[in-house]
């Protein structure tokens, strides 16, 4: 449940960024920038925080820890690199929108048509490699949380004639 709890929250965040036609540099994507590098922020700080305490508590119990909780503590910690990689994204779009802002201020002309032209794709790919880097790790985390261990479970003995006559008297 932690996993898939986890994997929802990086998933809202992806929601939340606009879609490459809807991508418009102006002071509303920088609100969405804002919140969305917060709450990145937060949950990779979370996957940080829990991957370090599971692997304490580990260290510190190992008689305690099960392959479920070594699966889990992997998991986490495996996510924080795709997590990571989505807000160093994220900090780039905000770059690529910051160097937009600067230029709506220039004087118009050709030089500040190609310095937009050549500055807002990097806008839109740091946004959609952000929105990939969120999916992966959510789907690294589902991963996870889908895998079970088998559990060993004994085929049951089969009937004796012995039995099989005492249950029908």
């Amino acid at each position: 449940m932690l996993l898939h709890d986890v994997a929802d929250r990086l998933n809202a965040v992806a929601d939340h960024l606009p879609l490459p036609d809807q991508i418009q540099p102006d002071p509303a994507l920088s609100e969405i920038l804002d919140d969305e590098v917060r709450h990145l922020a937060s949950l990779l700080t979370y996957l940080v925080g829990e991957s370090a305490f599971r692997h304490r508590a580990a260290a510190r119990y190992p008689t305690r820890v099960t392959a479920t909780h070594r699966r889990t503590t992997l998991a986490l910690a495996q996510a924080a690199e795709p997590t990571s990689a989505a807000l160093a994204a994220l900090g780039s779009a905000v770059h690529h929108l910051g160097l937009l802002a600067e230029l709506t201020h220039q004087a118009p002309g050709p030089a500040r048509t190609r310095a937009i032209a050549s500055t807002y794709p990097g806008l839109v790919d740091r946004l959609g490699e952000s929105r990939t880097c969120l999916a992966r790790a959510a789907k690294q985390l589902r991963a996870a949380a889908d895998t079970r261990a088998t559990p060993a479970v004994t085929a049951p003995s089969p009937l004796t004639a012995s039995a099989t006559a005492s249950r029908t008297r």
